[in-house]
């Protein structure tokens, strides 16, 4: 493992990169580079964007690649004269070697080690820091979950209100509600409070939601689990919501029930596991259990008929909307204050799918949930 001692460099697009953005803070569209040195942290942007990173960052210096040019002067292309002015900086600095995450471009590791700078990959770079949030970061997670399920309520309320044809098909204002309709509506819904659904939303039903991951297509239709799963993420601070509800339209029947039941328990079950102490693997064994115990099987990797476990409980969230680690198998210790969602499931393509999700912060004693929407399949 590096000595953490060593300076660390990050480099790429911070729109694209969030372990870049999370110390620039300024989701840039253009080059950038970070070098975390043990008295602070130096960014290289370009020159016009120098005073939004002072503003928002809590770099000790901002610099421009003009400020760090070699001899051989820099390149117009600018993603090639940032990787320049980075190798320049660390040659005037007599740095000759650096830790690199898992994130950083060729062209920056190259132009690097041709100025003589030795690079060491370091997995834990980019991933510790980001699994542990800050107390802030809790509060921007939460204020995302609270969008998040704001939408969500209204989305719900409206399937749930729909009229129904004579062949149980649901209409909203005269016309067939689908799974695309009902997605749009929730995009615009975000739009209006400045989030983004860059990775879209699941509104499925049977026979499709029977693969937990299907965006759903189609009319949904009364007496049937419709799977409302909303991800979206702040424009402004980046930072993610994720929440999922199951709602049917008129009477569940009797196995819906016991799939809604079961899936509730199995939540419950991971979710007094998730704290200080325990392992992402004992949470997902919580909920697998639970499930198992109420007479489910897993289908983990095929579709089935009957309704199935095919899924690991959860994940981390934060700059985006899946981070490491996993609340799955071989998941190892909980840190305090990781964030995690946590999401059991059933599916099958005769009776639906059922899956209910919260966002949850890790605590010495038992978890902060970020939700507050009530997790039942009655939404009139």
């Amino acid at each position: 493992m590096p000595d953490a001692t060593t300076p660390a460099v990050f480099a790429g697009i911070p729109n694209k990169n969030p372990s870049l953005f999370r110390r620039i803070r300024v989701a840039l569209g253009d080059p950038a580079a970070w070098i975390e040195l043990p008295e602070g942290g130096i960014a290289i942007v370009r020159d016009i964007e120098m005073e939004r990173v002072r503003h928002r960052s809590k770099a000790e210096k901002v610099y421009c690649p003009a400020d760090y040019e070699p001899d051989e002067k820099l390149d117009a292309d600018r993603e090639t004269a940032t990787a320049q002015a980075v190798a320049e900086f660390c040659r005037r600095q007599q740095i000759t070697a650096a830790r690199v995450d898992r994130t950083l471009p060729y062209l920056f590791a190259w132009q690097l080690q041709k100025s003589g700078v030795e690079l060491t990959y370091d997995p834990d770079l980019g991933v510790l820091d980001r699994r542990q949030k800050t107390e802030e970061e809790i509060e921007l997670l939460a204020a995302a979950q609270s969008v998040t399920e704001n939408v969500m309520q209204k989305i719900c309320e409206t399937i749930a209100g729909c009229d129904a044809a004579s062949d149980g098909t649901l209409m909203l204002e005269g016309s067939v509600l689908t799974s695309e309709r009902t997605r749009a509506m929730a995009a615009a819904e975000f739009l209006a409070r400045d989030y983004s659904m860059s990775h879209g939303a699941i509104v499925a039903t049977a026979p499709h939601v029977a693969d937990c991951h299907h965006s759903g297509e189609g009319p949904l239709r009364t007496g049937v689990p419709i799977v409302v799963d909303l991800f979206p993420m702040n424009n402004q601070t980046r930072y993610w919501g994720d929440c999922t509800r199951t709602v049917v339209h008129g009477e569940p029947s009797d196995t819906v029930q016991r799939m809604h039941q079961a899936v509730i328990a199995a939540k419950t079950a991971a979710t007094e596991q998730l704290r200080v102490g325990q392992t992402a693997e004992s949470v997902h064994l919580a909920a697998i259990d639970a499930l198992l115990a109420a007479g489910f099987e897993s289908s983990r990797g095929s579709v089935s008929d009957n309704p199935t476990i095919q899924h690991g409980t959860g994940h981390g969230i934060g700059l985006d909307v899946h981070e490491p680690i996993l609340l799955d198998n071989g998941g190892g210790p909980l840190l305090e204050r990781e964030v995690f969602t946590i999401e059991p499931g059933l599916y099958g393509r005769h009776d639906g799918g059922v899956r209910v999700e919260d966002m949850l912060v890790v605590r010495n004693g038992a978890a902060q949930n970020l939700n507050m929407l009530h997790e039942g399949l009655d939404w009139k």
